[in-house]
């Protein structure tokens, strides 16, 4: 079979589900009949497991009445369950294991992981057990932990460029911003009750809505079977929760938006440009193409950089892209010359329009970002505990045969494949564009007269 051809037929099924997904070598998948999936990945580098349990929960699950819960959520699964009724005995059982332990709330994916010595496998896998399956969310927790949720969104807030991407993302996603937003709403995070939190789990928090991951120096039957004596009888939900709570499609953006924020904490302008970008579930090919292009602009030889950054109109001038099963974005993040900023306005939307020119990269250029991708997946498997995070994220986002398939499917990325993604998601399509700005700089820079939809073409 032609090898490009395999990459394409590899990658357009990813979001459906597989009875046998396929995995790197090492990897060992099972699902329980409860419909909890288990994933055991041998790695016998340093005497120690890693745990992650992984839930298709996040921000997208939350309309506006539920901004920022399930963040709130995640650090409460850290205080008081069955087995340990108070943080301090939580706390203490962690001590004893000698674990190093976190969570993270994303846009797609809630996880909660522990790192320990391997003999304590069988340990801490009933430790998770009952944090996950048994928690108990006390008045008194909750009244510590809110402010501590709160805080992170202020000191984000103290951030410009987090007040311009909170600008931009209410523009490019609308009513359905929240579901875009894990740091969540004040109002939703400081009034939050033990009541709410049963409701998120009492929707989510399910085995045939989680992954279970094992990794480290361990033997795969060993772990199954223990997954499957300590895990084995939660009880699965009877419904699937995305179908039963969809999550409602992001209405395209209807037309090229421009806005400029004050701010006094702006000491240096900061621009952003946002587009809505491929996904998994209906185009995986795109999602590698973007991955390969953004690649491509970071090169210090890139036109991009060469024309924004080497020429004095910007000293940062990145593009990103978010793999997600639900709408990716797209985004320019630039911080442009105060003295230049009318020339930079035009320059960045002069290169975005030859972003497709057959020329605009060589074949050197991106051959060398395919490169790079793959360097950079071969360095993030030489830290064992960090395996279960990667995988669970395109579990979450993707599929498994999405991320077991990302590298070969990356490598045979074509010119046209970027060209294809380019026209259909970004050359000539409508965007969001923001501009965050001290009060003296706007009214000495007048950016609103040149940082304007109708002179960005």
């Amino acid at each position: 079979m032609n090898k490009r051809f395999l990459a394409l037929v590899c990658f357009a099924a990813t979001f459906a589900a597989s009875a046998q997904p396929r995995l790197p070598k090492d990897y060992y998948w099972k699902k329980l009949t409860n419909g909890l999936e288990v994933v055991v990945i041998e790695n016998h580098k340093v005497p120690l497991a890693t745990i992650e349990i992984a839930v298709k929960n996040g921000a997208y699950t939350e309309g506006p009445e539920y901004s920022g819960l399930s963040h709130l959520f995640e650090h409460m699964f850290f205080k008081a369950n069955k087995d340990y009724p108070d943080q301090e005995k939580f706390i203490k059982r962690t001590e004893e294991l000698g674990m190093i332990w976190n969570g993270t709330t994303g846009d797609e994916r809630v996880n909660y992981f522990f790192t320990f010595d391997k003999d304590s496998l069988e340990a801490g896998l009933k430790f998770m057990n009952a944090a996950i399956r048994f928690p108990i969310y006390r008045t008194e927790d909750m009244q510590k932990e809110r402010p501590v949720v709160d805080g992170e969104f202020q000191r984000g807030e103290s951030d410009p460029g987090f007040q311009l991407w909170i600008a931009v993302n209410k523009k490019v996603w609308g009513d359905l911003f929240t579901r875009k937003n894990s740091i969540g709403d004040h109002d939703v995070i400081n009034t939050a009750t033990p009541e709410k939190m049963m409701i998120i789990k009492d929707k989510y928090y399910y085995p045939n809505n989680s992954l279970l991951v094992v990794c480290g120096d361990v033997n795969h039957e060993d772990a199954f079977a223990q997954a499957e004596a300590i895990f084995g009888d939660w009880a699965d939900s009877g419904f699937d929760p995305h179908q039963k709570y969809p999550v409602p499609e992001f209405a395209p953006i209807e037309k090229t938006e421009y806005l400029i924020k004050e701010s006094s904490i702006a000491q240096t302008p900061y621009a952003m440009y946002t587009w809505q970008g491929p996904d998994t579930r209906n185009d995986s090919l795109g999602t590698l193409a973007a991955d390969v292009f953004s690649t491509i602009i970071g090169l210090n030889s890139s036109k991009w950089q060469q024309a924004l950054v080497d020429k004095g109109l910007a000293s940062y001038v990145g593009l990103s892209y978010q793999t997600l099963k639900h709408t990716g974005p797209v985004s320019i993040f630039a911080v442009p010359n105060p003295g230049k900023l009318k020339e930079f306005s035009a320059e960045v939307m002069n290169q975005v329009n030859h972003f497709a020119d057959d020329d605009y990269f060589t074949d050197e250029q991106l051959q060398t970002a395919k490169d790079i991708l793959r360097r950079n997946h071969i360095r993030n498997t030489e830290k064992p505990s960090s395996l279960a995070s990667s995988l669970t994220y395109w579990w979450c986002s993707a599929s498994l045969n999405y991320f077991t398939d990302y590298i070969p499917g990356m490598m045979n990325v074509t010119r046209r494949d970027i060209q294809n993604y380019l026209k259909k998601y970004i050359i000539g399509k409508p965007y969001v564009a923001g501009m965050i700005i001290n009060e003296e700089m706007n009214k000495q820079l007048k950016p609103a007269e040149y940082f304007t939809a109708l002179k960005s073409f």
